[in-house]
């Protein structure tokens, strides 16, 4: 019996010795990898030299002002590194900018103003938690002065063309009471009222001497940083082959005369899908269209390659 005790004991003191020494040669060391780097200089946080002169919509920025190079430098840091953002709005720039670049030149509005639809919404119908809606953010009340229809069937403030022209007459009312386009920028952020309340009570007439709410200050130096990094994107580390960039959509332009009861039904007449249609004519916002005796609208109607629906591919490959 004290034989088996015994042979008991042992049995567990080896077990529990074992596990230790197990334990202890498994465990982790405290031991320092050399790290491998393939390429040193693939990745770098890097200040930028801004350029001897910087200009917005014809004019120059006075980067001599302390202030005013801080605060751009700020936004070329910003949206710099802001990589996620940025690198969609190089991409979609690609796209919209040829549909706006055109309406502003119609207008005799500088060009540089595409960049405040960038800074608005990054190119996309976007709608803020004030209410403010499409490419250049209106609101209602003064989207319905710039003549942007606005009804249960249609929001003419997600029409990127119409929205662009309303924005181009809203600029240049701007410009008639200012003769500055860099206070027409800040106007289109504040509005017109606050900038003259700015003027009257720090008696300056110039964006860069006035003190501003934060975001109006900061409004100029992100379109001009945009700017400097849309036109030369690999001076700051964006690197994108041409086929990377979204390209511009192709479409056929339809007149509506009459209503339409259905433009789920309407969208399967011409063979594309109801997603499709709305993404081309994002203005439609509902299923259906009153249309008053006299009143015509167009939309646009995908064409190749961008008509192509999940449906078509799929009986593609089953032909294959």
């Amino acid at each position: 019996m004290l034989r088996n005790l015994f042979l008991s004991l042992l049995f567990v003191l080896l077990a529990g010795t074992s596990g230790w020494l197990f334990f202890y040669t498994t465990t982790p060391q405290n031991t320092y990898y050399e790290p491998v780097i393939e390429n040193e200089h693939s990745y770098s946080i890097q200040n930028f030299d801004l350029p001897y002169e910087v200009y917005f919509a014809g004019e120059i920025i006075p980067i001599e002002l302390f202030m005013t190079r801080e605060s751009l430098e700020r936004e070329l840091i910003v949206n710099t590194y802001w990589h996620s953002s940025t690198l969609l709005n190089i991409k979609r720039a690609n796209r919209w900018f040829p549909v706006i670049e055109p309406i502003l030149a119609q207008y005799g509005v500088p060009d540089d103003f595409k960049y405040l639809s960038m800074i608005e919404s990054n190119l996309t119908n976007a709608q803020s938690p004030a209410g403010a809606v499409g490419f250049w953010q209106f609101l209602k009340g003064t989207a319905k002065d710039y003549d942007l229809e606005i009804s249960k069937d249609v929001d003419m403030r997600y029409h990127v063309e119409f929205s662009t022209a309303a924005a181009c007459r809203y600029l240049l009312k701007s410009y008639e009471s200012f003769g500055s386009w860099s206070l027409v920028a800040a106007s289109f952020n504040a509005g017109n009222r606050r900038i003259n309340n700015f003027r009257s009570d720090q008696k300056a007439d110039s964006y860069f001497d006035l003190l501003m709410a934060e975001e109006t200050e900061r409004y100029l130096f992100r379109m001009v940083a945009l700017k400097m990094i849309i036109e030369s994107p690999e001076q700051y580390g964006f690197f994108l082959e041409s086929s990377s960039l979204y390209p511009p959509l192709h479409f056929k332009l339809v007149e509506i005369r009459d209503d339409v009861d259905s433009w789920s039904d309407y969208a399967h007449e011409h063979n594309i899908s109801y997603k499709l249609l709305k993404y081309f004519n994002p203005w439609l916002r509902s299923n259906k269209l009153k249309v008053r005796r006299g009143q015509i609208y167009t939309i646009k109607i995908p064409l190749p390659p961008f008509d192509l629906t999940h449906n078509e591919l799929k009986k593609r490959y089953l032909q294959q």
